[in-house]
């Protein structure tokens, strides 16, 4: 096996987000940018002028089947990624599929049993899972640096001002729970483990989905996890961690390598800032696909947690109905 060969990623749309990936990128010794798709090809060519990118493809198809192209970064619209996925693994890619993974639990065990018939390396997109900051957060609370967690809040709001966005769609995957609140429940479960049970509230928007949710997550041990959602409030995210001897408190703790966020341990009346490395998210959930995909390790996030986050979501719906 040749390790010193670069994977050719190819970008399947011209989505928002596909900048964080080709700024990350060139952090990589193992990766490269090479294609991007478009369902026009005029799209795909003025994207990949103004990214320096040398391919362009004028259909997703197209995309899947440039030969030069081993990884695919899959970052549709909500209700897209299954199919696209699912298609992309059949042609013989990797693929890194953005958060939310999948709408129902079909369709995740579905994408997963693809990965496996052919063989290929499919992981979630949840880019601060793989931060210093997060994986620090969990040796903590693990450790007993703040004794037995019994509480954890989070927060994840902005204001989504964009109308005719798909988030704001129920038939595309939209909603605040499935964009910013699988966020503290990804962490949540992270830190606990998985819910016994939850219960959600929402507030609808005319199109049908939740413009702002809130929930409870309750697990063994009476740990309990409330979090807020939304796309109504000002921007704000943060994590607090709550446990007998001390709490733990996050600030932008899905946005880690930003500046102003902190991590500070409080113990009785000592309070500690805790100071890590800050390497870019995007190029360590990139680093982490080139891994998975030489066969050095399995990716960080496993296909069971990926999973249980789309079944807490789910039940949250559910309960909030």
């Amino acid at each position: 096996m040749d390790t010193s060969k670069k994977f050719g990623w190819g970008l399947l749309s011209t989505a928002r987000i596909n900048r964080a990936i080709l700024e990350a990128m060139p952090l990589s010794t193992r990766g490269k940018v090479i294609a991007v798709a478009s369902r026009t090809v005029e799209t795909a060519k003025v994207f990949a002028n103004e990214n320096g990118l040398p391919k362009w493809h004028g259909s997703y198809e197209a995309l899947l089947a440039d030969p030069e192209v081993d990884i695919i970064y899959n970052p549709l619209p909500n209700h897209l990624h299954a199919e696209w996925t699912m298609k992309a693994l059949e042609a013989g890619k990797h693929v890194l599929c953005e958060k939310p993974f999948a709408l129902t639990l079909a369709e995740v065990d579905a994408m997963f049993d693809t990965a496996r018939r052919t063989g290929r390396v499919l992981t979630e997109a949840f880019m601060y899972r793989h931060h210093p900051k997060i994986l620090k957060t969990k040796e903590l609370v693990d450790s007993g640096a703040i004794g037995t967690p019994r509480f954890m809040r989070a927060s994840f709001s902005f204001a989504l001002e964009r109308a005719g966005n798909y988030r704001w769609e129920a038939a595309f995957g939209g909603g605040a729970l499935w964009d910013v609140g699988c966020y503290p429940v990804s962490l949540a479960r992270y830190l606990f483990g998985a819910p016994q049970r939850v219960t959600g509230w929402q507030r609808l928007t005319p199109t049908g989905v939740d413009e702002t949710f809130a929930g409870t997550l309750f697990f063994a041990d009476e740990r309990v996890a409330q979090f807020d959602c939304s796309f109504a409030m000002p921007y704000r995210t943060h994590a607090e961690i709550v446990g007998d001897a001390g709490t733990l408190t996050l600030t932008r703790p899905f946005q880690p390598e930003f500046p102003e966020s902190q991590m500070l341990l409080r113990r009785g009346d000592t309070v500690e800032t805790i100071t890590l490395d800050n390497p870019n998210r995007y190029w360590l959930e990139i680093e982490d696909m080139h891994a998975a995909a030489w066969g050095e390790r399995a990716p960080q996030i496993a296909a069971a947690e990926t999973r249980g986050v789309v079944a807490t979501i789910l039940a949250l719906y559910e309960t909030a109905r």
